[in-house]
């Protein structure tokens, strides 16, 4: 077999399917983006390079921030406080990219000006914060997601088309994996118990949300874990049961640089993700003697465009959640990270 015949594209495939189209055919929308950090910064560069909307004003509690924020991204308005952000009539829609710790608190400050939401993950510290969010959200009927960009990716997609296709025969096992080094800090949001540090709800919430979109909720969760310094979760190797008789093994670490991929075995073969799976990477279906069945090339950069797309798409329909990334998904992920955190020993500030 040539490799012109196994090799395609995840987005030639998505596409084929008609299930992740361009980001640029999604209608424009003027964003709002609460929070100067890092992961706002590349949420407003996709929105900027690969869509038809705009970024139309930040808002930090640092004008300063704000401002150097605004003018790396061609944004036209900085605002020096997140209240000012949220009541900015350019504004259709606001991105909320604070700390894990303060998603609840934000997200509601948006709501209560009207504004619909795109909201980092981890969506909020627990389950409890999150049905506050979507019951505001409710009795404003006022859109809410969670951004976990990884859903709306095309390889996502496409490898999700191949497993429903039976490429691999019958799912039975899922392994997955995210570490990565993070010097000790105790200022640093990841070890910090005030701004809802660990592991988990910081990279380990996407090889969990993977496995729930694939298989739904878990029926049993099992983990063990280590804490660091500050009290939060190290690192962490958890077991998840579904039904059919699937099971998942995930690892997350704050303490040691791991593959950030995926196998998916199945009685007639296997899926094995690149690595940045949650980002841009692709896959390869294997025969069970390890042969290359198909290959799918992923693209170059993370790809937060697309949950951006799918934001723009549902606003235009009128529609409070995204089918894709609903509000139901998003309390079955929670559920399972508040239970991994109990049995692993992990409580944060106020939450007794």
């Amino acid at each position: 077999m040539s490799t012109d015949d196994v090799v395609l594209t995840a987005q030639a495939a998505a596409d084929e399917a008609g299930i992740a189209p361009d980001p640029r055919s999604a209608p424009p929308v003027r964003w709002g983006i609460l929070g100067a950090g890092g992961i706002s910064g590349s949420f407003a560069e996709a929105v900027r390079r690969f869509t038809n909307g705009t970024v139309t004003a930040v808002g930090s509690r640092q004008r300063t921030k704000a401002e150097s924020f605004a003018s790396a991204h061609e944004i036209a308005r900085a605002h020096g406080s997140y209240e000012d952000l949220v009541e900015d009539p350019d504004v259709d829609v606001v991105y909320v990219g604070t700390p894990h710790s303060h998603h609840h608190e934000h997200a509601l400050l948006a709501l209560s000006a009207g504004k619909p939401l795109l909201v980092e993950k981890a969506f909020t510290r627990n389950h409890t914060e999150a049905l506050e969010v979507f019951d505001a959200a409710r009795s404003a009927d006022l859109f809410v997601m969670e951004a976990m960009w990884t859903r709306f990716l095309p390889h996502v997609l496409a490898l999700r088309e191949a497993l429903a296709a039976g490429e691999i025969g019958e799912v039975k096992t899922f392994l997955g994996s995210y570490g990565a080094r993070f010097p000790f800090d105790p200022s640093h949001r990841a070890y910090a118990p005030e701004l809802a540090g660990g592991a988990l709800l910081d990279i380990g919430v996407y090889p969990i949300s993977f496995a729930h979109d694939l298989f739904g909720a878990p029926g049993n969760v099992s983990a063990n874990g280590t804490l660091t310094e500050t009290g939060v979760d190290g690192q962490a190797v958890v077991a998840l049961d579904f039904a059919d008789g699937v099971h998942a093994a995930i690892s997350t670490t704050l303490w040691a640089w791991t593959p950030e991929n995926i196998t998916v075995g199945g009685t007639d073969g296997y899926v094995t993700t690149d690595r940045w799976t949650y980002g841009g990477g692709g896959f390869t279906v294997h025969a069970p003697d390890g042969e290359v069945r198909r290959r799918y090339e992923g693209f170059r950069g993370e790809g937060k465009q697309y949950q951006a797309a799918e934001v723009a798409r549902c606003l235009d329909a009128g529609v409070t959640q995204s089918e894709r990334m609903s509000w139901q998904d998003t309390l079955d992920v929670l559920r399972t990270l508040d239970e991994i955190r109990r049995q692993v020993g992990v409580v944060y500030p106020g939450e007794e």
